[in-house]
C-alpha cells in the first residue's frame, strides 16, 4: 500500500507520514523544497518527490514518480491573512494550494484507485472553513478550506466504487503555520488523518471529522 502526503516534509504532514510509515505503508512525501523533502524522507525512511502546489506542471511528474497511489493525503496549505479585497492574489493563491491542486491530484491518482477498486483520499481542512463554525478563517484561508470541504462533501457522488474521500480538522497545532501558542502537537493533529487513511470503515465517505468524531459542515 502506497501513500502520497503533500507537504510531508514538516509539521502535520511529517507527522502523518511518520505515522503511516510506522504502520507499514510505503510513503512518498511531496515537497515544494526539493532538499527539505529529501532530508525529511531520509529521516523517515521513505521516498520524496518534488511537488509544488502552485506549479501545476509538477503534479503529473510527481504522481508518476510516486507509482500507484492507494492513499492520497492533501495536507499542504498556506495561511494568507490579508484582505481579499485589497490583496486579491492571496485568495487566488489560497484557492490554488488548498482547492485546485488537491482536486487535480485526486484526478491523477484515480485511475489506479479505480482499477484497484479501492482507495482513500484525506483532505486536511479546518473548522475555519466550516459554515457550522461561522467560517472564521482569515483572508482567503477560510474560503479555500470551505471549498475543500464542499469538494469532500460533493465528490463522492462521482467517485468510483470503493474509493472514499473525507475531510478532517487537525485542530490548532504547534507548527510553523499554527504558531508557538498552539496547544496541540503535530502527532495529535495527524491522528485523525491516519485513522481515515487506514482504519476508518472503507465505505465512510463525504464526511468531516475532528478527533475521529464527525463534525457538521
Amino acid at each position: 500500500m502506497r501513500a502520497l502526503v503533500t507537504g510531508g516534509n514538516r509539521g502535520i504532514g511529517y507527522a502523518i507520514a511518520e505515522g503511516l510509515c510506522a504502520r507499514g505503508v510505503d510513503v512518498v512525501i511531496g515537497a515544494r523544497d526539493v532538499q527539505a523533502g529529501q532530508e525529511a524522507a531520509h529521516e523517515l525512511g521513505c521516498a520524496s518527490v518534488h511537488l509544488d502546489l502552485e506549479a501545476p506542471d509538477t503534479f503529473a511528474p510527481a504522481v508518476d514518480a510516486s507509482g500507484d497511489i492507494d492513499i492520497l493525503v492533501n495536507n499542504a496549505g498556506i495561511l494568507i491573512e490579508d484582505s481579499m479585497i485589497t490583496h486579491p492574489d492571496g485568495l487566488r493563491r489560497s484557492m490554488q494550494v488548498m482547492f485546485h491542486a488537491p482536486f487535480e491530484l485526486i484526478l491523477l491518482c484515480l485511475p489506479h484507485m479505480t482499477r484497484a477498486g479501492a482507495g482513500r483520499v484525506v483532505n486536511l481542512s479546518s473548522e475555519w472553513g466550516a459554515y457550522s463554525e461561522g467560517m472564521e478563517g482569515p483572508g482567503g484561508y477560510g474560503v479555500a478550506k470551505a471549498a475543500l470541504n464542499a469538494l469532500s462533501y460533493a465528490l463522492p457522488r462521482d467517485m468510483p466504487r470503493g474509493v472514499s474521500i473525507n475531510a478532517m480538522c487537525p485542530g490548532w497545532v504547534h507548527t510553523r503555520m499554527g504558531g508557538q501558542a498552539a496547544p496541540r502537537t503535530p502527532k495529535e493533529g495527524a491522528d485523525t488523518a491516519i485513522w481515515l487513511a487506514l482504519d476508518a470503515p472503507a465505505d465512510l465517505t463525504g464526511k468531516f471529522f475532528r478527533d475521529r468524531t464527525e463534525k457538521a459542515w
